[in-house]
């Protein structure tokens, strides 16, 4: 099974973020605690950053290794 880029960001935004858009988890921790916040949108960043530098064999085989980690 091979996967594009946009497929493995997008399962990555599901398993880390569940049923919310990256940007407005963002905007919910920043509502708990502005530092978090901050922090939490540094995160976001470096996340599209590796992703974007990431080939797409190493992404599918970091997804491969955590979907199995989820089934043990």
């Amino acid at each position: 099974m091979s996967i594009d880029k946009l497929e493995a960001k997008q399962l990555l935004e599901r398993m880390i973020f569940e049923d919310l858009p990256p940007g407005d988890w963002v905007q919910d921790v920043w509502g708990l605690s502005p530092v978090l916040g901050d922090s939490a949108a540094k995160l976001l960043e470096a996340f599209e950053m590796l992703l974007e530098c990431c080939s797409e064999e190493k992404l599918e085989n970091l997804l491969e290794s955590l979907y199995q980690e989820q089934l043990e």
